[in-house]
C-alpha cells in the first residue's frame, strides 16, 4: 500500500472516530470521562478538516502513481532571519512551528504540548520558538490572521495577538480579529487597523508558504527541531500535533550533538 493510500486509510479511521463523537447523543460514563475535553463544535470543525485532507490525499492520489509517493522528508532547512522569537535569542536549541491560524490541529498543539514546551524548554532558555506562517489554502481567514499578527509585531506585540487568535481559530473573520486587537494591552488600534488594511505582509506571507513548500512541509502543524546557528534552523522535522514525550525526545537527541 502506498503512503498516500495508508493516509487516507487512517483518516477515513479517523472520520469515523470524530463522527461518533460529534453524533453521539447520550454518551456513556466511561466516554464522557474518556473525551470530556472535546466539545460537540470542536469534534464537528475536526471532522470537516478531516474530510478536506482526506479529499487531498485521494486527489494527490489519482494523479500520480502509488511508486512516486513518498513522505515527507526527515530533515528541512531554513532561513528565519527577521522572524518573531519567544525566549533567548541565543538559546541553543530552535524549534520552528510552521503554522496556520485556522488550523484546528495547530489549536490541539497549543492546547495539549505548547505550555510544557514552554515552561521546561522556552522559559528555561534552553530552546527558543519561532513561528513560521503557512495559511493553507483550504483556510479563508488564515492569511488575514497571519497578516494581523506581524502588524502586532510592529508593535512587540506579536506574542499577545498570535495566543488570541489561535485559541480562536473558529472565528477569524476581519471583525473578529480587530475585537481580539482591543484585548491586547497598550497595543494601538488605529495604527494596528491601518497595518491590517494595508495588506502589506501579504507578500511575504505567500513566500514563506513557498519556501516551507520546498522543503516538503504542506501540513500543518509542521516543526523543525535543531541546533541554533544563527539564523538557520538546519534539523529534523515533526509532523503533526505530536505529543510532548515527542518534543522531549527530539529536543534531547539534538541537545546532545
Amino acid at each position: 500500500m502506498s503512503y498516500l493510500a495508508k493516509c487516507a486509510s487512517l483518516f477515513c479511521g479517523a472520520l469515523l472516530f470524530v463522527a461518533s463523537l460529534a453524533n453521539a447523543q447520550t454518551p456513556n460514563t466511561q466516554t464522557q470521562s474518556q473525551y470530556q475535553g472535546i466539545t460537540r463544535e470542536q469534534a464537528d470543525q475536526i471532522l470537516q478538516e478531516l474530510r478536506q485532507i482526506r479529499q487531498l490525499l485521494t486527489n494527490n492520489s489519482a494523479a500520480q502513481r502509488p511508486s512516486q509517493a513518498t513522505p515527507s522528508p526527515q530533515r528541512g532547512k531554513v532561513n528565519i532571519a527577521g522572524l518573531p522569537v519567544l525566549g533567548r535569542a541565543d538559546a541553543p536549541l530552535t524549534i520552528v512551528e510552521f503554522s496556520d491560524y485556522q488550523c484546528p490541529f495547530c489549536r490541539a498543539f497549543h492546547n495539549n504540548t505548547f505550555e510544557a514546551l514552554k515552561k521546561n524548554w522556552i522559559d528555561t532558555g534552553k530552546a527558543r520558538f519561532i513561528s513560521w506562517d503557512v495559511p493553507l489554502s483550504i483556510h479563508s481567514n488564515a492569511a488575514q490572521a497571519a497578516q494581523a499578527a506581524r502588524c502586532a509585531g510592529e508593535q512587540n506585540k506579536f506574542w499577545e495577538l498570535r495566543s488570541l487568535l489561535v485559541a480562536n481559530a473558529a472565528k477569524l473573520a476581519t471583525d473578529d480579529i480587530l475585537g481580539y486587537s482591543r484585548q491586547v494591552p497598550h497595543l494601538d488600534f488605529e495604527q494596528f487597523k491601518s497595518c491590517v488594511e494595508s495588506g502589506k505582509y501579504l507578500e511575504r506571507i505567500n513566500k514563506s508558504v513557498a519556501e516551507a513548500n520546498g522543503q516538503g512541509i504542506t501540513g500543518t502543524p509542521s516543526f523543525i527541531i535543531a541546533k541554533t546557528k544563527g539564523d538557520v534552523a538546519d534539523g529534523v522535522v515533526l509532523i503533526g500535533a505530536q505529543p510532548y514525550a515527542e518534543f522531549e525526545s527530539q529536543l534531547r537527541e539534538q541537545s546532545a550533538k
